[in-house]
């Protein structure tokens, strides 16, 4: 006797109908996933498959339209503001130049008046005065020497192009930290005058670095950096031994950066701009003055209610 798809019956006649387990076993398939597939074998070869799917395509073309029309604007007006910001470029390359030239020329201004300067002073002065005083302008950096020294070179190493930015891709460069070290140790060498790339160094100097610019007394330098030093003959051996040298012959031999050391004849350092120095001032001396009942407050040493200024004053 037979019966109904997804029920047995047992001799008796009574119909069992099979667990859920049994039947998710025996077809794992939904219903509704063949009639969806018999579906699209009944479908013509060609027919959309519905107002929604052309809805898609629809929707899918619009925006691509969009997306092409803001791109092209956006091209036009790009394309339409580079000869501007070309002008404007070209105009601040000029106004930095000239503010270049003009500086240089200051600067070789400078230069001869200090010398006219020097050469009246040590009109006015006596000999022995003149001498005296520039030894204690070469010794102080305000003053032009010459002599024989040591000359200690570095450089970045060459920069390779990335392929898809253009970006470099180079290792690591000469840092201000290591125009620090090379100057300290020099000085520690024994030298008695240092200039990095011709700006003379002083007691008041600073070696510093500003975005990629390298600044020493605020004033730009460009690799390759040329350490310059005139001091005694065992100068160079000492600087060879230094921590700086070792740390740059170890830094050359796995970054690549230009490190070299070599003595150096007839060597001129320039004088260093003159320094604006601030001159510490005496305060007037506080008038003696009368507080609480009849106690006077004077210098030194005063009892309890009476206090003194940090900078010596009375308010």
């Amino acid at each position: 006797m037979s019966g109904t798809s997804g029920e047995e019956r047992s001799p008796a006649g009574r119909a069992y109908a099979p667990d859920f387990l049994t039947e998710l076993f025996r077809n794992p398939l939904d219903p509704g996933y063949s009639d969806a597939a018999a579906a699209r074998r009944r479908r013509p070869p060609g027919r959309a498959p519905g107002w929604r799917g052309a809805s898609v395509r629809v929707v899918s073309l619009v925006v691509t339209v969009a997306l092409g029309f803001l791109f092209a604007v956006a091209y036009r007006q790009t394309a339409a503001a580079e000869p501007e910001r070309g002008k404007t470029r070209a105009g601040l390359v000029e106004q930095i130049r000239q503010r270049a030239g003009e500086t240089d020329r200051l600067s070789e201004r400078a230069d001869q008046l200090r010398e006219e300067v020097s050469r009246q002073r040590a009109a006015a002065l006596g000999g022995s005065q003149a001498a005296r005083l520039r030894d204690l302008e070469a010794g102080t950096g305000l003053g032009r020497v010459r002599g024989d020294g040591v000359v200690v070179r570095l450089a970045d190493p060459a920069q390779d192009k990335d392929a898809v930015t253009g970006a470099g891709a180079g290792p690591a460069q000469v840092l201000y930290t290591d125009l620090q070290r090379v100057a300290n140790d020099l000085w520690g060498a024994g030298a008695e005058a240092v200039a990095i790339n011709g700006q003379r160094l002083t007691a008041t100097s600073t070696i510093r670095q500003a975005g990629e610019a390298i600044l020493v007394d605020f004033r730009p330098v460009t690799g390759p950096y040329e350490v310059s030093a005139i001091g005694p003959d065992s100068m160079l051996r000492r600087f060879r031994d230094s921590r700086a040298a070792l740390l740059m012959r170890e830094v050359a031999a796995t970054t690549g950066v230009s490190f070299g050391v070599r003595e150096a004849e007839g060597l001129t350092l320039p004088a260093a701009p003159e320094p604006q120095l601030r001159y510490a001032k005496p305060s007037v001396s506080p008038s003696p003055s009368v507080s609480g009942a009849g106690r006077s407050a004077g210098p030194g040493p005063s009892g309890p209610g009476v206090s003194s200024s940090p900078s010596g004053g009375g308010r």
